[in-house]
């Protein structure tokens, strides 16, 4: 074969994409292709069950369109930001074309993996990578990379096939909050897009920066906020809740142990962001059970309208914002003052 056209929803196999671009056929699920300049990845979500965890596959959107998240290289042990896990990370500084395809079944009479080509893919602007707790070969808990990808062309096909699959059970655990991810590149500038939400063919269009800066400066202030408790000697934790028959994973942003107050922080003061966190907050609390007495708070960048105040206050949640020098008013919140 010398010509392999790559058009979303077509089906192949790693030996023909192996044979015109480059590339390991066998070699893990990450495979650097410099013949073509790209980066290929395949996604099994069937073999990741068998480890126990379910996070490959298209997530929930968000207000940038789809979302398809990936596990890391690495079998067993944490896994580590090397090998085909750095390849993949290194795409966002030198513009390496990353092509998605996930498993859809096995060539008729071999071993051999037949590929839906998903179409091209980038690493999430803001969050490229979050660190999760999965099983290993063994059993043995471990940290895993889980890359967040969103679309990058026209015509870019989502399926339900490929959603997250549903976990199988409940399960709680507590997260350092600091990741263990370490020489994550610089961010280059980048045209920020979306797609529309469907679940057939999408289509790409051009987005405002909005929705990235206010990511951002949620991160931002999330990071911040952190370092401000640390400094005050606090230790700062976050949680990995699976619901049975849901997909994927949810995470608060920070869960300070150490006054045992569970904050939801939010890139802008508006009455609807505030409405979000409420109840991001509650639903968190009700699959917390082992913190007893547990206190809620938003954090925000400044401070909202007095209506929306006294919204907070109606429903007992805390808030927190952040001032003008760097530091932050509202602790501590007025439920632990009770």
């Amino acid at each position: 074969m010398t010509t392999l056209e790559l058009v979303p929803g077509m089906i192949t196999t790693r030996e023909d994409v192996a044979a015109v671009y480059g590339g390991s056929v066998y070699s893990g699920g990450i495979v650097p292709a410099p013949k073509s300049d790209a980066v290929f990845v395949y996604s099994d979500p069937a073999a990741g069950a068998k480890h126990g965890y379910t996070f490959d596959g298209w997530a929930e959107a968000d207000e940038l369109g789809p979302l398809f998240l990936y596990t890391g290289a690495g079998g067993t042990g944490h896994q580590e930001m090397v090998r085909g896990n750095k390849t993949l990370m290194e795409t966002r500084d030198n513009g390496r074309v990353i092509h998605l395809f996930v498993a859809a079944g096995r060539v008729k009479g071999k071993k051999l993996m037949t590929q839906r080509y998903v179409g091209r893919v980038k690493l999430d602007e803001t969050e490229p990578v979050v660190e999760r707790q999965a099983p290993d070969s063994n059993g043995d808990m471990r940290s895993v990379y889980v890359f967040r990808m969103r679309p990058a062309m026209e015509g870019l096909v989502v399926t339900g096939d490929d959603v997250q699959p549903p976990a199988n059970e409940f399960s709680q655990i507590e997260l350092p909050k600091k990741p263990k991810i370490s020489k994550v590149p610089k961010q280059p500038g980048a045209k920020d897009k979306k797609t529309e939400n469907h679940t057939t063919k999408q289509t790409t269009a051009n987005v405002n920066g909005g929705p990235k800066e206010v990511f951002r400066r949620e991160g931002e202030l999330c990071t911040a906020f952190e370092a401000y408790l640390e400094g005050l000697g606090h230790i700062c934790k976050s949680f990995q809740i699976t619901v049975p028959g849901e997909p994927g994973t949810f995470t608060p942003d920070l869960y300070d142990e150490t006054d045992n107050v569970l904050y939801e922080g939010k890139g802008q003061a508006t009455r609807n962001n505030v409405r979000t966190a409420i109840g991001q907050l509650l639903d968190y609390r009700r699959h917390i059970k082992a913190k007893t007495g547990m206190r809620l708070a938003v954090l925000l960048p400044d401070e909202p309208t007095a209506d929306v105040r006294a919204l907070l206050d109606s429903v007992e949640i805390g808030l927190v914002t952040q001032t003008p020098d760097g530091g932050f008013a509202g602790l501590p919140t007025p439920a632990q003052q009770a």
